[in-house]
């Protein structure tokens, strides 16, 4: 088994506990240790790179030189704005000497960027859809998923230098090899405001609203993101769009592991099924079209998909 670096970032200490719940569950399926940092901190995002840009590059790179001092080759960042941070500081950080010397004298810390970083779209295709396929005890029959990449997953393509930053299909191959049916849609990339969540609630709703509007009109029945910030609006934001907008979407936003976890057979609670806004359950039985088996029914009760 593979020991990873793992940072889960705040996110996912808290309104994304699913996505780690989710992720830790299936990691051990796919052969990995997850060796989360000890003593991380806050990477900045999403609003320290506009406040104080020394800040912003020191947050990360602290993190990044403590996965060095662990002897982490490579660590992963679940979280897609977690992910940019972290990889745009080591951007910075190998462009200017004079500012990597500056940092580390403020994180009390040497760096000497060998730390690859990686978002859960990279990690998950360098294991492949087919190793991640062959881990899964059943696939989905051919549930109509929109696969939402955001701003940030496969950008800025001069640093990610991963999948089409306008057309990336790293999701859509990943869920078309566990028996779903990634749906051909326009606002794949687009922004979902997730940096005006809690400030411009107004945007976000209109965001929301065309993106939610174009998944439905392409036949979309669920989505499936990467990004806490895309799923808090997504799923959060949901019902509200539909109250303002006199709309009625009713489209279930999982992260890419909880699809992968329930391909697994892992019980719903482990996945976090039970916190969402937007209630899986029809989707989940329409996806895998079986009954749960009796030992797995009083667990999917409980967990709010029956």
């Amino acid at each position: 088994m593979e020991t990873i670096g793992f940072f889960p970032g705040c996110s996912l200490e808290g309104t994304a506990v699913e996505y780690r719940k989710s992720f830790e569950a299936i990691a051990p399926k796919l052969g990995l240790k997850l060796a989360e940092i000890e003593d991380w901190n806050c990477c900045g995002a999403t609003a320290a790179h506009n406040v104080n840009h020394k800040l912003s590059i020191a947050l990360p790179a602290r993190i990044l030189a403590l996965a060095e001092k662990a002897g982490h080759q490579r660590l992963i960042a679940p979280c897609a704005a977690c992910s940019h941070r972290l990889i745009s500081a080591r951007h910075e950080l190998a462009e200017n000497p004079g500012l990597r010397k500056e940092v580390q004298d403020i994180i009390e810390l040497p760096y000497r960027g060998e730390v690859r970083v990686l978002n859960i779209l990279q990690l998950l295709m360098e294991l492949g859809p087919e190793k991640i396929a062959a881990a899964c005890a059943r696939k989905m029959t051919g549930l109509k998923v929109a696969c939402y990449y955001g701003c940030l997953l496969v950008r800025p393509p001069k640093l990610v230098q991963f999948d089409d930053p306008e057309a990336p299909q790293s999701m859509d191959k990943i869920l078309a090899a566990l028996g779903a049916k990634p749906v051909e849609w326009n606002f794949k990339t687009e922004c979902c405001g997730g940096g005006f969540s809690m400030c411009r609630t107004d945007l976000v709703c209109k965001l929301a609203r065309d993106i939610l509007a174009d998944a439905s009109a392409n036949g979309a029945e669920a989505f499936a993101v990467a990004c806490p910030m895309c799923q808090s609006n997504l799923d959060l934001r949901q019902r509200t769009v539909n109250k303002k907008y006199g709309a009625s979407f009713q489209l279930p936003a999982l992260y890419l592991t909880q699809w992968i976890g329930l391909c697994m057979n892992v019980p719903p609670r482990e996945l976090g099924l039970d916190q969402h806004y937007i209630a899986p359950q029809r989707v989940v039985r329409k996806a895998f079209a079986v009954e749960p088996k009796p030992e797995a029914a009083k667990d999917a009760v409980a967990a709010g998909v029956k």
